[in-house]
């Protein structure tokens, strides 16, 4: 098994520093074929720190640069350079711990899955204290306590999959350049193909939600968005009856979450905020349409 890893970057030259470097650890125990930094920014501003890298990796670091900026363009880029047989994504805020992609390769062969999604734990030390355990929740990613074949897509970062059987060069849709949800679309596409899904606990990564994320602003934005990918999906699919659910929920999660924040205090409480959360995730669910998408990623 030859594993590619692919980090895209966009103007985060600390964040992938940090990520990079935690793959030294990994590599001493799972090797690593290859490193792939796909730099998203106009004007190449990782080129100087990815050369950096590279001089100090214990794995071959290949430098990609993809001018136009975009979340799937990124992220298509790396596939097209990576030459392993699989592919793991780890974001440019994110921190593997030395056993991951051991435990994402153990569980690989143990149920002789497509992809394999790992957990995330957040982080965010710079956060006030009242809204910290918030953020860090939304930014982490849990699952069964014990690995297993799951029909849940968890999400592209910190994933592992098989590129003759998954993956391609364009695999990544570009309407999804500038609002996210890219790996929704894949992962939809690949459930509905038979492909097989499994869960390891045991591969952690830990994700740095900036200052500029690390906001009651921020979080409801981008759960706003979060709950419009299950919709967005449905209708991708042409599966009204399976969009009428989601909205049902959303419509559900929107009324009681939005009036249990209220009571608590929206902004005075974490127990408020988190529920405010969970509120704006059903509206995103309701209003799933792409005037209403927030642009989160790439030039915007």
């Amino acid at each position: 098994m030859s594993i590619s890893v692919i980090i895209p970057t966009l103007r985060r030259n600390g964040g992938l520093a940090a990520a990079v470097q935690s793959l030294h650890a990994v590599h001493n125990n799972t090797p690593i074929h290859q490193v792939v930094v796909v730099d998203n920014s106009p004007n190449a501003d990782a080129r100087q720190n990815a050369q950096t890298l590279a001089a100090t990796a214990p794995f071959p670091l290949d430098y990609v640069h993809a001018p136009q900026p975009g979340v799937s363009n990124a992220r298509n880029a790396g596939v097209a350079r990576a030459t392993g047989s699989f592919i793991a994504f780890l974001d440019d805020d994110e921190r593997a711990q030395p056993q991951w992609l051991a435990e994402l390769c153990r569980v690989q062969r143990e149920y002789d899955a497509d992809v394999v999604f790992g957990a995330i734990l957040g982080t965010a030390p710079q956060c006030t204290p009242s809204l910290r355990p918030v953020v860090e929740r939304f930014f982490s990613r849990s699952g069964p306590a014990e690995a297993c074949v799951t029909d849940i897509p968890y999400g592209c970062g910190n994933s592992l999959l098989r590129k003759t059987t998954t993956i391609s060069p364009d695999a990544f849709d570009p309407s999804a350049n500038h609002t996210g949800g890219e790996d929704d679309i894949l992962f939809a596409k690949l459930k509905r193909d038979g492909r097989v899904f499994a869960w390891a606990p045991q591969a952690i990564v830990y994700e740095d939600a900036p200052p500029q994320r690390a906001n009651l602003k921020y979080l409801l934005i981008r759960a706003f968005a979060r709950g419009q990918g299950p919709s967005q999906t449905a209708v991708a699919a042409s599966a009204y009856p399976e969009l009428i659910g989601w909205m049902a929920v959303g419509l559900a999660q929107f009324s009681l979450y939005g009036l249990a924040a209220l009571v608590c205090g929206v902004a005075l409480t974490s127990t408020g905020a988190n529920l405010a959360v969970r509120a704006a995730e059903g509206a995103g669910k309701l209003l799933w349409f792409r005037a209403f998408e927030p642009k989160l990623y790439g030039s915007a």
